[in-house]
């Protein structure tokens, strides 16, 4: 992260009452009022679209239904049987493109139940109370490393804890939680809500956390194997790509993961350096969270300038159309040629693009964006020496997660599989854990 000192990217913008309101709440919890008549709302439907939509496969309207008839706790435990991290999935999962977009209150009036804050107070109130639903199964004698405590890596662990396996869990960083604590927007998971998630979630008992430990620093895969009965791998995407780009290694320019990560870790985000002009590189979740946040710490002119249209964007409509009511420009059809200035960027330089039927290409037509911060957001890479078969830049897996390694498996952002989203990790960590207990006990 750049010095306060740099030109242009100063600390203390906005005061501390200016950003404890930016930061706040996307949503405010609902109130158990507010749950009841939103829950009425739901039809309960027999063959529910909103449950195919959901990549956990919760019953959504059994939980809706429980909520309307004051059972929150009951709620609470339908989700976590199938979402162990539920309480996080209700703040960030793209409900609006899941289930929520399935809804047949979107179809037919297009306003759908608001299921992702249902989910929040349901999880929330079991959550306030200490209560962890779900005990150990008698203790196996089996034993599961995990590397990785992002949200793959803990749905695994704690459903291998619950089936009775001792697992230990391996963490690079100094604390667990992946992506859920280094990652996400702070105005989606307030209060140190992710640490306290995890601190919940080890409350089945079995697990065992070891941080600053990771495969090529301390770990290997041969001796895991070695050591433990079965491996599961949620080792995330480390690596970060580059941009074709002259004037890349320029002051100023940064990657917006490492961004987000010091916004989250800051105790006091008056500290936290912001540029006055910010642009943002990539049209993903990434590049939203950066650019908006860019904006709450108080950057004047924040711009996103993605590569291709507004229907390619992987950040949702609803994402995009949060960063724009937040003062947030977003640009398509722009791709980055060079970062102009002496030492410090001062601009970028796009070219225009157009989608063709050979690829996209450049139009030889280019503008300029003034900019003393840059983050680039275009994407994660895999990072591991393992002897691993990797195809399309992630770890080639088959079924529930196996790898090409014998009695290692692999789910999250590192798994070649589905979307990279917290509820998709979480669903493949688990599963993933269903295969490796049916594998230990000889039933696979």
């Amino acid at each position: 992260m750049n010095s306060p000192t740099t030109s242009g990217i100063v600390a203390g913008r906005l005061n501390e009452q200016q950003l404890a309101d930016n930061f706040s709440d996307l949503h405010a919890p609902l109130d158990p009022h507010e749950a009841s008549v939103a829950a009425d709302r739901c039809y309960f439907c027999h063959d529910a679209p909103c449950v195919t939509a959901c990549p956990t496969d919760i019953d959504i309207p059994l939980f809706i239904r429980q909520i309307a008839t004051g059972q929150p706790e009951g709620a609470a435990k339908t989700i976590l049987s199938q979402n162990i991290l539920g309480g996080m999935c209700a703040r960030v999962c793209p409900t609006e493109t899941l289930c929520e977009q399935a809804c047949v209150r979107e179809e037919a009036e297009g306003k759908p139940v608001i299921i992702g804050q249902l989910q929040r107070f349901a999880t929330d109130t079991l959550m306030a109370q200490g209560i962890h639903p779900f005990a150990r199964e008698g203790n196996t004698g089996k034993r599961v490393a995990v590397v990785g405590a992002g949200p793959s890596g803990l749905a695994c662990a704690h459903r291998l804890a619950m089936r009775g396996h001792d697992v230990v869990i391996y963490e690079a960083s100094t604390k667990a939680g992946g992506l859920n604590e280094f990652g996400i927007a702070a105005y989606k998971s307030t209060d140190d809500f992710a640490a306290k998630e995890v601190d919940w979630l080890l409350k089945i008992g079995g697990i065992t956390i070891e941080t600053g430990k990771a495969l090529g620093q301390g770990l290997n895969l041969s001796d895991l194997t070695s050591e433990f009965d079965a491996v599961f791998l949620s080792i995330g995407l480390g690596g970060v790509n580059d941009l074709a780009a002259s004037g890349a290694d320029k002051i100023g320019v940064t990657d917006a993961v490492d961004f987000i990560s010091l916004l989250r870790q800051t105790d006091d985000l008056k500290t936290l350096p912001i540029g006055r002009n910010v642009v943002v590189i990539g049209g993903g979740m990434t590049a939203v969270d950066a650019a908006v946040q860019s904006k709450l710490l108080g950057a004047e002119n924040v711009t996103i300038a993605y590569r291709r249209g507004r229907d390619r964007m992987a950040a949702s409509e609803f994402e995009q159309d949060l960063a724009t009511s937040k003062g947030v420009r977003i640009l398509y059809n722009l791709q980055p040629v060079a970062f102009h200035g002496n030492g410090s960027v001062v601009e970028v330089e796009f070219e225009y693009t157009a989608d063709t039927p050979t690829g996209l290409q450049g139009t030889g037509e280019t503008m300029r964006i003034p900019a003393d911060q840059v983050f680039k957001a275009i994407g994660q890479t895999l990072e591991t020496s393992e002897q691993l078969k990797i195809e399309r830049g992630k770890i080639a897996v088959t079924g529930a997660g196996r790898t090409s390694v014998g009695g290692v498996w692999a789910g999250g952002d590192c798994a070649l599989g589905g979307e990279d989203l917290t509820v998709t990790a979480v669903a493949e960590g688990r599963d993933a854990a269903e295969d490796i207990h049916q594998t230990l006990m000889g039933k696979a």
